[in-house]
């Protein structure tokens, strides 16, 4: 969770054999209500904008750089405390599809005070983790060191998107 560029927020994302795949950076402030997901040569790939209500926060993911006209490839709500029976940090994940209709797809549940957390496809299968990642010897290494696994077939820039979501709205990042 920490940024390439001294002095800046955000978090790099490597893969299994120590390689940059993705990186946000905000130069800005932590926290910040517009976020972009980039590969290692600066291309953005989603565009992350944060639309705060009176109650909860919600987020909207654009394919790409935003531009004004398009409408959001997904959105994220937290769940308000009074709906999540089950305690912890829940949002709900709404794809965007081609057509008016839109579909819950994923909720990411965990709890607030963790970095663990899991991705969950509407029909109940997991098809990510977000864990504290661990030395070879098992010693965990901090807070903001995380391992993440993905299912295969699973859209990466979508998935890491909603990573860097979580990490906005627990002020992670």
């Amino acid at each position: 969770m920490k940024s390439l560029v001294l002095n800046g927020n955000g978090c790099t994302i490597y893969d299994a054999s120590g390689g940059v795949v993705y990186r946000i950076d905000n130069y800005d402030t932590k926290c910040s209500s517009q976020v972009y997901l980039m590969d290692l040569k600066g291309k953005v790939l989603s565009t992350l904008l944060r639309k705060k209500l009176r109650v909860n926060e919600n987020w909207n993911g654009y394919k790409n750089e935003r531009v004004k006209q398009d409408k959001p490839w997904f959105q994220v709500k937290k769940m308000s405390k009074v709906f999540n029976k089950g305690g912890g940090f829940s949002c709900q994940v709404t794809i965007k599809g081609d057509s008016c209709q839109a579909f819950s797809c994923f909720r990411i549940q965990g709890c607030p005070q963790k970095s663990e957390y899991k991705i969950i496809r509407g029909d109940g299968i997991v098809v990510a983790e977000v864990t504290r990642k661990q030395a070879k010897g098992g010693v965990m290494l901090g807070n903001d060191v995380l391992n993440l696994e993905v299912e295969p077939n699973m859209d990466k820039s979508l998935i890491i998107s909603l990573v860097v979501i979580h990490g906005l709205m627990s002020h992670k990042i």
